[in-house]
């Protein structure tokens, strides 16, 4: 309703019969919205919320006087207490959730609801006729502070957000494990040129694998035996670092006072032996399956073994014993060809990989390293 101006343009300052005729017509006539099916809606709402508020009396002249002081002091007593005005805030909550509701729903089950939560204004307590009301009379609908509500505003920065700050932790923890596990990582996960440069040196009863230094090809072997010459199990170059079959153990010869441990120099005849199959790495004058050089096969197990599976070490360099990083040639000693492998590549039952066999003359395709495995620590003694 209109109040004192106080000084600004515009106000009007009422009588007070003529404020109480305006309220009446406040109270009689319902808010006006935009289109016809919100205004619908509002009348519904108006016409109930005016079926359960009792009439407003009308203003005596005699009470006027009386009623003004009474009507400053009932004003002063609306300010200080703790609610909010929610007259058009409840319309426009319950206009919201009706325009979301299918246009059959009934209007009763908002309006029951919208009965719940409103609270009628009692009359004040410094009239002294409790039958008759004085002065301009007003309907007002309010809400209550929702303690909870107030309770939730007030509760510190770290217990509102404590899902959020619960994220930070799990991802930084997920971040600092991966970090710890990749500055952890075994060394049997290194590439085969960080672990060469480390040059471990190669004892006997090591398990080995040997790189093809041109094609980068690893030494290899599997139950597969030749479909010609010897019928033997077949030896070829593995594209693959990841697989078991191209692991070879060391062994000295038999009859010599070598033992696991010991290191190997260069010209030492050493053998290879499968680790998967068990068998020895060996030669003979067999023609290979591709090229018709000397073929490599596999060949006796761990108590049959015979010149065929001899291989002198010839270390290329200064070196003296055979180290992780050194470039080396293995010489066939009954058939005089050096171990030899290059890129011709079977295509049928060993699909992919490539031909070793036997040549006679020094190549650069004759060179190997030894790369991945698991190497015994040096316990010669002196």
């Amino acid at each position: 309703m209109p109040t004192n101006p106080n000084g600004a343009l515009g106000s009007l300052d009422y009588k007070k019969e003529e404020r109480h005729a305006l309220a009446i017509k406040f109270h009689e006539a319902a808010p006006r919205f935009g289109t016809l099916e919100p205004q619908k809606l509002i009348d519904e709402i108006h016409e109930y919320m005016l079926s359960k508020a009792p009439l407003v009396p009308q203003l005596n002249p005699s009470q006027a006087s009386e009623k003004h002081s009474t009507d400053k002091e009932d004003e002063a007593n609306q300010s200080s207490e703790d609610f909010r005005w929610i007259y058009g805030f409840n319309t426009v909550r319950i206009l919201s959730r009706r325009l979301r509701s299918p246009p059959s729903a009934a209007v009763a089950p908002a309006a029951q609801q919208q009965r719940q939560s409103l609270s009628r204004r009692k009359p004040s307590s410094s009239s002294s006729n409790p039958t008759v009301i004085s002065g301009p009379t007003r309907i007002v609908y309010r809400e209550a502070l929702n303690e909870s509500s107030e309770s939730d505003l007030n509760l510190p920065f770290w217990q509102r957000t404590w899902f959020i700050v619960l994220l930070l932790i799990m991802a930084f923890s997920l971040f600092s494990l991966a970090i710890f596990l990749f500055l952890t990582l075994d060394s049997d996960f290194t590439s085969p040129v960080s672990a060469a440069s480390e040059g471990v040196q190669i004892t006997y009863g090591s398990a080995i694998k040997l790189m093809h230094e041109r094609t980068k090809f690893r030494l290899h072997s599997h139950d597969v035996p030749y479909g010609s010459g010897s019928g033997q199990q077949s030896v070829t170059g593995f594209p693959n670092v990841d697989d078991s079959n191209s692991y070879w153990i060391v062994r000295p010869v038999p009859d010599t006072d070598a033992k696991q441990g010991d290191a190997i120099k260069s010209g030492t005849i050493i053998r290879l032996q499968h680790m998967r199959s068990r068998k020895w790495l060996h030669s003979h004058l067999h023609a290979s399956p591709i090229s018709g050089n000397l073929e490599v096969s596999c060949f006796g197990g761990d108590g049959e073994s015979d010149t065929g599976d001899y291989w002198r070490l010839e270390i290329e360099g200064s070196g003296k014993s055979w180290r992780q990083d050194q470039r080396i040639r293995l010489h066939h000693v009954d058939t005089g060809g050096y171990l030899h492998s290059h890129d011709k590549k079977y295509t049928r039952i060993a699909g992919g990989q490539q031909e070793v066999c036997g040549v006679r003359e020094k190549r650069a395709d004759n060179i190997w390293l030894a790369t991945e495995g698991v190497y015994l620590p040096l316990t010669e003694s002196k």
